[in-house]
């Protein structure tokens, strides 16, 4: 049998995990003339949600990940690439005749992608206003087209009023659905929240949690059972009570846990057992992570490991603990939802394990 669960990458089809309602919110906004901001924390899913919906959608789409942009012309380079992957040269070629500043497109026959590039010291503000011109263009007619931005609130790092050129530019486009993904809430919130922000309200704001238990335990029965039997509802009461169900590390243990009962013929405590395994494997990423922090996070991550959640809101922080929990949430170590928790479960156990 083939192992059913898969974590680490975008997934869909049988891999996907419920989030049905979700599906049709965003289904349903790419009918319209309207964009979304979509917050979760890192691995909750969003970018597996978001593909699934705009190929149900049949819209032509592209995808960009924030993170790797390293400056507007960066920016505007990786745009343009990006439209080369659903656009041939023949179709796009007479569209950019009118840019002020032509880029430098070169193919790699080795993987046949095409590279696009700016020379340096050019004008960052034409180059930008040439590569949104082109989303505009083929998106023209009866093509409208989907613009997915990965991880969003780094916008605030590649340059000192770049939302603010970007926001200028988006607002008289048409035939665009942007979908802005964020895993920084605090970060996405001043972006699109705050009155001040160039992106204030700009779309539909929407906000992933935790796949319910009941969903999460009814989709891990589905494809326990042929090898757990009787014992199914007890091993995925135990993956669910290890994971909070956060869809990343569920999936991880869930295949750890078919792993060794398919393969190895490990039932007797066998959740217990693949949860031991994965943080072994991951000892020295861990241990890489804690050194890296200074005492008083190591502190603030210990309380949160205790069930002794420094505090409630930030609001009523010290301004140490307020830097920390700030710092931690940013950094993508913790997590808030009713309370604060660590975001990695394995990470939590490891902790733990130290301070006995």
């Amino acid at each position: 049998m083939r192992n059913p669960f898969k974590f680490g990458t975008v997934v869909d089809g049988e891999f996907f995990t419920d989030r049905e309602n979700e599906l049709k919110q965003i289904s349903h906004l790419l009918q319209s003339d309207n964009h979304l901001i979509l917050i979760s924390p890192r691995r909750y899913g969003k970018t597996s949600l978001v593909t699934k919906a705009v190929k149900q959608s049949g819209k032509p789409y592209i995808m960009l990940n924030m993170q790797d942009v390293v400056s507007t012309e960066d920016l505007s380079a990786k745009l343009i690439k990006e439209i080369f992957k659903i656009y041939q040269w023949e179709h796009l070629k007479h569209l950019m005749t009118h840019f002020r500043i032509t880029p430098t497109i070169s193919m790699n026959p080795v993987n046949n992608t095409i590279n696009v590039s700016f020379q340096p010291r050019v004008n960052s503000d034409m180059v930008l206003e040439d590569a949104m011109s082109l989303l505009a263009k083929v998106a023209e007619g009866n093509k409208r087209l989907v613009v997915v931005l990965d991880e969003f609130q780094e916008i605030t790092s590649i340059e000192k009023g770049l939302d603010k050129k970007l926001r200028g530019i988006m607002q008289f486009q048409q035939n665009i659905n942007y979908i802005f993904l964020g895993s920084q809430e605090s970060m996405m919130e001043e972006i699109f929240e705050h009155k001040k922000s160039p992106f204030y309200h700009f779309g539909m704001l929407m906000r992933l949690n935790s796949i319910p238990e009941d969903d999460f335990r009814e989709y891990l029965t589905t494809r326990m059972k042929p090898v757990f039997a009787e014992q199914t509802d007890s091993v995925t009461h135990e993956i669910a009570e290890i994971t909070h169900c956060h869809p990343y590390y569920t999936q991880q243990l869930a295949s750890v846990v078919w792993e060794l009962a398919e393969y190895q013929g490990i039932k007797e405590s066998v959740t217990k057992e693949a949860a031991k395994r994965i943080i072994q494997a991951h000892d020295l990423d861990f241990e890489r992570l804690w050194m890296g922090m200074n005492k008083t996070d190591r502190l603030t991550m210990i309380k949160i490991c205790q069930g002794e959640n420094p505090i409630q809101s930030l609001d009523k922080a010290t301004s140490t603990t307020y830097s920390s929990l700030k710092r931690l949430l940013k950094n993508g170590f913790i997590v808030r939802e009713s309370s604060y928790d660590i975001e990695d479960p394995f990470f939590k156990q490891w902790i733990i394990e130290r301070q006995k």
